[in-house]
């Protein structure tokens, strides 16, 4: 995986950078942070900001930092709303084409409402393997063409 990272981070002609965000009063870190931990083991760059963040934000950082994936993690059920809102103003700043996925503890109806949104993919406590979901993010940034440095 550490290859992949390095092979798509010399296409897009900088490190792969992942911002992982924990918006909303829900304190549970440890899924978000274990994600970072991977990511940053994989390779990439990682912004993680710490917890209850807005959405704003989290658009602020996206856009500060120039990162080419969002990540949000939500276990407080109101993963719809805040993320919905971040879609937004990602879409506000030109950053519409920065994939975004989300985790948590999600049921499949609000899964499917967060892909109409434009929400890239999501991730439930039945995807445990972390390697997977991270070899799946930086699949993801490789499949958009617009994310070239």
């Amino acid at each position: 995986m550490r290859a992949r990272v390095t092979e798509v981070s010399a296409r897009l002609g900088r490190r792969l950078k992942f911002l992982v965000g924990k918006p909303g009063l829900d304190g549970h870190s440890n899924g978000a942070e274990q994600i970072a931990l991977k990511a940053r083991d994989a390779g990439f760059e990682v912004v993680y900001e710490g917890i209850r963040l807005t959405p704003a934000q989290i658009v602020n950082a996206a856009l500060e930092e120039g990162v080419h994936v969002v990540g949000v993690s939500i276990l407080s059920g109101s993963h719809v709303p805040l993320v919905s809102e971040i879609l937004s103003g990602l879409r506000a700043h030109g950053l519409g084409h920065i994939p975004v996925v989300a985790g948590g503890i999600i049921p499949p109806a609000d899964e499917a409402a967060l892909k109409s949104a434009g929400v890239a993919r999501v991730y439930t406590p039945k995807d445990y393997d972390l390697t997977a979901i991270i070899s799946d993010i930086v699949e993801l940034v490789a499949s958009e063409p617009r994310l070239a440095a």
